[in-house]
């Protein structure tokens, strides 16, 4: 969402990736609603809202009606932070006489005096300590306490003007655990940030928010995911290629080896993505290796992440085939992550290549592979888009993206999880064949939007040292079949290495 109007001034939620979702942070001197179920991570945002505005200086105060002043301390030492004098603690939760059989009416919280109590003793706190940020937790008591849908609004709206009148930032916090739907606040608050969080069938939670309402400010739309770590809350909002375009030379990325740069019509181009696709140990991996090594040797720096393989197994296959990638990692020629699906989500996916490609100044990137990218995502209809996304943004930035897709088989009819195809400027097609009473490797490329590639298809052999490509396999028909019909007089095929 895009308005022209910017003149709110903003505070920083200290959430960097919030802010600029939030283009800037909270408007100031405004009411705000954060909403999620529990576990949602409400409470860390709260902590880190009045934390940065005490590094700034403002004072801030948390209201609770739900945790002791112990707990929110506990809570915020377990992120290795500590609650200064900057941010003060009004406790209302009910006092250790509620367990007392004699004023079991305490409990009730029916009567007008209780909620009128509370709001005084909100007021009352606000005059002692004149806080610049505020944080309400949480609005499921003060709804409780109203018990009625007019009453609780007529409330919330009287503390927003009381809030405004002193000049306060507010963040209200609602668990969503009470049976009503009342949605008052919704209309009453500036804003209206709301938390989720998915549990997949395997591996962590999924978390992600949603700004629902911004008056008066432009902001990010769309569901945006983030993580709860040691040192607070991490976002990653949600990755617009259309944002980044930076000027590129279009140069050729070779290989190094001969017949392959022939083959894809003289090299990969900066600035496009690559799909290779083939069933397992064709040499996908190995492939993109090929392309990372060479684009290293020419002095520039290459990122690898790896879904699929053992980092430490990865490293020494390659070295056996004439590929150090451990030395190209010490001399920081080489940017390489382990990635585990199960754990991650595509946003903080997203982020980790963009930090990488940003901060790395990577030429050439490699994501091996999809596969693993595919069991990252929840939902497998969404997969293409953030693929697409990820795929532009990396064009733009100049980056040659190297992406490989284990299918399913072996010879024959055989399909992959995602397709791509579509997306990506060239493909690359690994296939095996039986030829001469052996079990072989074919090499082609079906596509290349970036110029001309050849048709052909060569043959593939894997040795001692590395990929060897051998002359097009003309007298051959069937080969991506699996099982060819030889045609010539003589097969023109490599001998063993």
């Amino acid at each position: 969402m895009t308005l022209a109007n910017h003149t709110l001034l903003r505070a920083q939620t200290g959430i960097r990736g919030l802010d600029d979702i939030l283009e800037g942070g909270l408007a100031r001197n405004r009411l705000h609603l954060l909403e999620g179920t529990p576990g949602t991570g409400k409470t860390t945002i709260a902590l880190q809202f009045l934390l940065a505005g005490a590094a700034a200086g403002e004072t801030g105060l948390y209201v609770s009606l739900a945790e002791t002043e112990e707990e929110l301390r506990e809570g915020a030492a377990s992120h290795g932070w500590s609650i200064g004098e900057q941010v003060k603690i009004c406790e209302l939760v009910p006092p250790e006489s509620v367990l007392d059989p004699e004023q079991h009416q305490s409990l009730l919280y029916s009567s007008d005096l209780e909620l009128g109590e509370t709001i005084e003793r909100i007021f009352a706190a606000i005059e002692e300590h004149k806080p610049q940020r505020i944080v309400i937790d949480s609005l499921s008591e003060i709804r409780l306490l109203a018990q009625s849908s007019l009453r609780y609004r007529r409330q919330i709206l009287g503390l927003k003007h009381y809030f405004a009148r002193n000049k306060s930032t507010v963040i209200t916090l609602d668990d969503l655990t009470t049976e009503s739907t009342d949605r008052a606040v919704h209309s009453i608050a500036h804003s209206v940030i709301h938390l989720d969080q998915l549990a997949p069938n395997y591996g962590a939670e999924r978390r992600r928010l949603r700004v629902a309402k911004c008056r008066g400010q432009s902001f990010r739309g769309g569901y945006h995911d983030f993580v709860i770590e040691h040192g607070g809350i991490q976002v990653f909002p949600r990755l617009v290629a259309a944002e980044h375009r930076v000027g590129f030379a279009g140069a050729i990325l070779k290989s190094g080896i001969s017949e392959l740069d022939s083959l894809l019509g003289g090299g990969l181009t900066a600035g496009s993505s690559s799909l290779i696709v083939g069933p397992a140990g064709t040499g996908k991996s190995l492939l993109v290796l090929q392309f990372l090594a060479a684009s290293v040797r020419r002095g520039e720096r290459a990122g690898l992440f790896v879904f699929d393989e053992e980092l430490g197994l990865l490293i020494s296959r390659a070295k056996s085939l004439g590929i150090d990638l451990e030395a190209m990692r010490n001399d920081n020629k080489l940017f390489i992550e382990q990635l585990d699906a199960a754990e991650l989500s595509p946003g903080e996916f997203s982020h980790r290549v963009r930090r990488c490609v940003d901060r790395e100044n990577i030429h050439a990137l490699a994501i091996d592979s999809l596969n693993g990218y595919h069991s990252a995502m929840p939902e497998e209809q969404f997969l293409i888009l953030h693929l697409h996304e990820l795929l532009q943004y990396l064009n733009r930035r100049g980056a040659a993206t190297l992406l490989t897709v284990a299918q399913h088989g072996m010879m024959g009819d055989m399909k992959q999880p995602v397709d791509a195809t579509y997306i990506a400027d060239t493909v690359i097609m690994l296939r095996y064949f039986e030829a001469m009473g052996r079990v072989r490797r074919a090499i082609s490329v079906i596509k290349k939007r970036a110029g001309a590639h050849e048709d052909t298809i060569r043959e593939l052999k894997i040795g001692g040292e590395g990929i060897v490509v051998g002359e097009p396999l003309v007298e051959f028909q069937g080969v991506l079949r699996g099982i060819p019909t030889y045609v010539g007089s003589k097969a023109p095929l490599m001998e063993s290495l």
